[in-house]
């Protein structure tokens, strides 16, 4: 990448999920292509010197799978014959390949954010991850623990054993997912990299008035038919999942953006809120959404009061929960389940997601957090709740 890098005046964003779909990553050709990528990187990479917090959702691994075996195809003729079946739809033959090329692909963002002295860190998820209630917490807090220590998670669909995105279903892609974990870490911007400048007033291929819409202050059913189209050759998702993720996405208070993932420095002019693209306002406010998760979305399993020590803490905003300022435990719960918290007169303070179960909370309280794995033989958190997992009332 030659030439002067963008350097906005301020950052809009300070969390940001990237998703790249596979004819970013293609270059428009049948497999990975370096350059296409270097550029992004280079520019997530400038985000991180500067504290943004960065995810990266990728596709690809099918495509990568692909090329790989068609280089076999002159010696090989049944992986040939493997390769077309897969490209014709097939799906087992696409977990095949999505199980080769996983490797390439996370090879390529190695490399290419090794050059920029950034570390990654692979994280492959289904949606059933998401749906149960552990698997959530687990998949939250190592999300987030992993961008607190300026990590970039690069995340994908485990299509080995997931087949809603291989499928090509409507609920199905690296789209919705990385929506889904736009929520999942409360991020501020979903920015949805693709082949095409945004959204248009119809399909600029086909119609030559039709008109980026920049700016989209509601996802309502003109928004939804302008989407319109399917899925690319190399790729599961169309611009009608792209608006799905961004309905889901600003639902949960996040902005969305969808833009040519070769537009010049458009990473950084997004994270910078300036235009890139189509802009989605956020249906609600972020904080809140997560507030009614965790306040009113699921039904408290359980009680733990805390001193007036821990108390204070807590309401001076920003701290975790830790077992020596839990007094007393009730109720039955498990990892994962939301809990009230509440002072020694009833008043209750906070909801949150635990860490512990009920009966190990009622062996660690009163106990300092290096002091958890001797009490128990393991170590789930040095919190009962994290402050990623908790919200005061």
């Amino acid at each position: 990448m030659t030439g002067q890098r963008l350097q906005p005046q301020s950052i809009e964003h300070h969390r940001i999920v990237v998703k790249i779909g596979s004819n970013v990553l293609t270059g428009g050709t049948d497999s990975l292509t370096p350059s296409a990528v270097a550029a992004i990187v280079e520019q997530i990479a400038a985000l991180i010197g500067r504290g943004v917090q960065v995810l990266v959702v990728t596709s690809g691994a099918v495509a990568a799978g692909r090329h790989r075996l068609r280089a076999h195809h002159e010696s090989h003729g049944a992986v040939a014959q493997e390769a077309q079946r897969a490209h014709q739809g097939d799906l087992q033959s696409k977990q095949v390949l999505a199980a080769i090329g996983q490797s390439r692909l996370m090879a390529l963002w190695d490399e290419l954010f090794e050059q920029q002295n950034v570390p990654i860190a692979q994280a492959l998820l289904t949606r059933h991850d998401l749906a149960d209630r552990l698997g959530y917490l687990n998949a939250r807090n190592t999300l987030l623990g992993l961008v607190d220590l300026g990590v970039v998670p690069i995340v994908n669909e485990n299509d080995v054993v997931s087949i809603e995105e291989l499928s090509e279903s409507t609920i199905g892609d690296n789209d919705n997912l990385s929506a889904q974990v736009a929520n999942l870490v409360d991020a501020d911007l979903l920015l949805l990299l693709t082949d095409i400048a945004g959204l248009y007033t119809a399909d600029p291929g086909r119609d030559p008035a039709a008109r980026l819409i920049e700016e989209v202050p509601a996802i309502d059913d003109a928004i939804v038919a302008a989407a319109g189209g399917s899925a690319g050759t190399r790729g599961t998702g169309g611009m009608a999942t792209k608006i799905q993720a961004a309905r889901i996405a600003t639902q949960g208070g996040a902005h969305v953006v969808i833009a040519d993932g070769a537009a010049r420095d458009v990473v950084l002019r997004a994270a910078a809120g300036e235009p890139a693209g189509t802009h989605f306002a956020p249906a609600g406010d972020r904080l809140e959404s997560r507030r009614r998760y965790l306040l009113s979305g699921l039904q408290a399993r359980g009680t733990v009061t805390v001193d007036a020590g821990a108390a204070a803490a807590l309401l001076r905003g920003g701290n975790s929960l830790l077992p020596a300022g839990v007094t007393a435990c009730e109720g039955t719960f498990v990892r994962g389940d939301v809990i009230h918290v509440v002072t020694a007169d009833g008043r209750r303070l906070a909801s949150g997601m635990t860490n512990y179960a009920s009966d190990e909370v009622a062996r660690i309280l009163g106990r300092h957090s290096d002091q958890i794995a001797e009490t128990l033989g393991y170590e789930l958190g040095e919190e009962v709740i994290h402050r990623n997992n908790l919200v005061l009332v």
